[in-house]
């Protein structure tokens, strides 16, 4: 079964090459971006099917970013990522349909459960994705 294509959004390149080298680990291809506006240019490019995206960024903001990644897909999963808690945030990032909102560091068990929850979710079938591990202390 071919693996869901990810994209990962983050202005700091240690976040964006962290991510994609757990995230190949188990599989799946990973695009990075380290920009809104190279983001904007790989969902038009690529058409991810799942998408990591930092809010907290110069330039275009993931919140940003978000709205203009919905214009040109509006099926693509979009997961949020952030350093910071914020509720108004995280709610105007579920008002523009994020599937979820995580803070950093991530624990990496946990957004692998939200990354197959969320392609289970568009329909995809599981079989053929890795298991979930136990409950560990992995985080980015």
């Amino acid at each position: 079964m071919e693996k869901k294509k990810i994209l990962v959004v983050d202005d700091e390149p240690r976040v964006c090459e962290m991510l994609k080298g757990f995230l190949e680990s188990r599989g799946y291809p990973v695009l990075t971006a380290l920009s809104g506006q190279e983001a904007l240019a790989a969902v038009q490019e690529e058409r991810p099917d799942l998408i990591l995206l930092d809010i907290l960024m110069p330039g275009m903001n993931g919140l940003e970013a978000l709205q203009r990644i919905r214009e040109i897909d509006p099926t693509a999963g979009v997961i949020m990522l952030t350093g910071l808690l914020d509720e108004e945030v995280a709610r105007q990032a579920m008002q523009q349909e994020a599937y979820d909102y995580l803070t950093k560091p991530v624990d990496l068990d946990y957004l692998e459960l939200t990354i197959l929850a969320k392609l289970a979710r568009r329909g995809d079938s599981l079989a053929g994705h890795p298991g979930v591990r136990s409950a560990g202390k992995n985080r980015a």
